[in-house]
């Protein structure tokens, strides 16, 4: 028989692992007398397991939502900030989705119904980014009004701070509330953006969510609309690449590099890297303007072989003569 300690922690893994179970199914899997599950039950709900018995034929248990989380877990804050990382997790595609579903499906059984509500209406969408900034940190009850007006399809008002151009004074002056139709809540590149139809300028717009106060209450319900493309990844994508729509770069070209490929594709996650060799991999990069991308692909420190098209080799020639200028500039003025 195991140690007691032990036993209980088998014995809540099989209470998550499904909804009902019966007594005898119990006391078989753990290999212990049905007496002494009742008492290990026992134990749990001194701890705060919220285990209610099961009526029927057999009799049995479940693990059911509590009036509050059972201790040594997470207490409302940092239940909420768990879902939203799990809620993440499970949308990124990083090899942990179902694993991160079923932490998320087990810490929502065991919240309080208040919470299961505001994990219920949590929607995000996570996008890859080409570069990881630093976050910003984002209130979670911002986060969780934002995500609670896209599931309920309800116009936000909401005061919004822009960051001006370089060099332009902001003012200071007070702006009008913006009143929008949100669709989706995303997390791009370590940072947070609501992307809504707003009502006043009669066009989709995206907004950073560190920047945005909630007003209260919402606005009317409203149907949704098409969003372009009809899928929000590449909306955003194409919103920060200044594309007109296209999932595409305007400017797409490949080149062979000496560089292992393993170390060209961990600086270039938007990018198709193939090994052709230790030392050397073929490498497909887009970017908004050829010279962009010749200047993308030079921060390298290996010879480069262009494959193509002509336009990439043409801005590999143009910013060589322009580097060749500064070069010689620089010199003169050194001279003097």
């Amino acid at each position: 028989m195991p140690k007691t300690s032990a036993r209980l922690l088998a014995l809540l893994s099989l209470l998550q692992a499904r909804r009902d179970w019966p007594g005898a199914a119990l006391a078989e899997r753990l290999d212990v007398s049905p007496r002494t599950v009742r008492r290990d039950v026992d134990r749990l709900r001194e701890l705060g397991y919220p285990i209610v018995a099961v009526k029927g034929p057999d009799g049995g248990y479940r693990l059911d939502a509590g009036t509050k989380l059972p201790p040594l877990l997470f207490d409302d804050e940092q239940a909420v900030a768990l879902a939203i990382a799990l809620q993440v997790a499970v949308t990124t595609g990083a090899g942990i989705d179902e694993a991160a579903a079923r932490a998320l499906n087990t810490v929502r059984q065991v919240m309080p119904a208040r919470l299961r509500h505001r994990i219920d209406t949590l929607r995000v969408t996570a996008v890859e980014a080409p570069t990881i900034r630093p976050g910003t940190q984002v209130d979670s009850g911002v986060l969780m009004a934002l995500s609670a007006a896209v599931h309920a399809r309800e116009v936000l008002r909401f005061d919004y701070t822009p960051v001006p151009p370089p060099g332009v004074d902001s003012g200071g002056g007070a702006t009008p509330p913006r009143r929008v139709q949100p669709h989706h809540l995303v997390t791009w590149g370590g940072r947070w953006y609501l992307v809504a139809w707003d009502l006043d300028r009669a066009g989709w717009r995206t907004f950073r969510a560190d920047r945005i106060a909630p007003r209260t209450p919402t606005g009317p319900r409203f149907t949704p609309r098409d969003l372009p493309g009809g899928d929000v990844a590449a909306f955003v994508v194409n919103r920060f690449r200044g594309s007109d729509g296209s999932i595409e770069w305007p400017c797409r070209g490949e080149v062979i590099l000496d560089l292992p490929a393993a170390k060209v594709s961990r600086y270039t996650r938007d990018a198709i890297v193939e090994e052709l060799t230790p030392n050397r991999c073929r490498l497909v990069l887009g970017s908004w303007s050829w010279p962009g991308l010749a200047a993308t692909i030079g921060r390298f420190d290996a010879d480069i072989e262009v494959v193509g098209p002509a336009e990439l080799r043409d801005a590999f020639a143009h910013l060589a003569r322009r580097y060749a200028s500064a070069a010689t500039d620089t010199h003169s003025h050194l001279r003097r």
